[in-house]
């Protein structure tokens, strides 16, 4: 069976009216986009601008700056490594800046690892001499330019200048903080204190305080101690380790002491 549908006069002008009101919330959302992508568009370039004035700096003359939805994407060339994360810094506080993706390449000189990490370690070791130095215990691992600090610090000061060491030294290419800093503690303080007391007061380990800079290193987290640091041999690590122990309120004594021109143990 066949069915007619009539076409009235209507029926057409309804049909007319349903197609302009489908019609008009697309060509409404439509305009709306473009107006949207347009104030986008402008509001990165105000971005681009005001962090390309944040790295009016002749050590940011080779970097780049794009910005897309304000993500900033830096690219480009520096001297240094303190200059990677200055750039981003900054970038970072212009306007409409939500993120940065930091693709800078650090040049300068390209340092052996193992040279690189031995002159990172020494400076290291000579870094915060007369603020408790001998009360930090930073490592330091290289690899492929990038370097790896890890270990404790006794205070985010300590922290930050030994990163801030690492940073500005040519031949950085990256680096990574895996630093701990120790928990702000009066029983641990007062525990450093003894443990140092304990081990430099005793007559065969006085020679490790003779250079302030190569001491047996004291890290208290909790009443947890832990010794880092290189001695001569067996006995003045076990001395230490005896002496650490002996001290009243210490819960713990971890042994990372080396001794010279040996395997390294550890003692717990």
């Amino acid at each position: 069976m066949t069915v007619t549908i009539r076409r009235t006069p209507a029926t057409l002008a309804l049909a007319a009216l349903a197609g302009v009101l489908l019609f008009l919330p697309q060509s409404s959302w439509a305009a709306a986009s473009s107006a949207a992508a347009s104030d986008s568009a402008q509001q990165d370039s105000v971005s681009i601008r005001d962090a390309e004035a944040h790295l009016n700096k002749s050590q940011f003359n080779e970097v780049k700056v794009a910005v897309d939805n304000g993500i900033a994407t830096l690219t480009g060339t520096v001297k240094l490594y303190e200059y990677k994360a200055d750039a981003e810094k900054r970038v970072l506080h212009s306007k409409g800046i939500q993120a940065v993706r930091n693709l800078i390449q650090v040049g300068g000189p390209n340092i052996p690892d193992r040279q690189l990490q031995d002159k990172l370690v020494e400076k290291l070791t000579y870094d915060r001499v007369g603020y408790g130095n001998a009360f930090n215990a930073i490592s330091v691992r290289v690899q492929n330019g990038v370097v790896t600090l890890g270990g404790h610090a006794r205070t985010y000061p300590d922290r930050d200048s030994a990163i801030a060491l690492v940073n500005t030294t040519p031949g950085v290419k990256d680096v990574v903080t895996d630093i701990e800093v120790d928990p702000v503690s009066l029983m641990d303080d007062q525990i450093r204190i003894a443990v140092a007391r304990a081990i430099y007061g005793y007559p065969m380990l006085q020679k490790y305080s003779i250079d302030p800079a190569k001491p047996i290193r004291i890290s208290v987290q909790n009443g947890h101690v832990s010794l880092y640091g290189m001695v001569d041999n067996k006995g003045d690590r076990d001395a230490a380790f005896l002496r650490a122990n002996g001290v009243p309120g210490v819960f713990s004594v971890k042994d990372y002491l080396q001794v010279a021109n040996q395997p390294s143990e550890t003692n717990k």
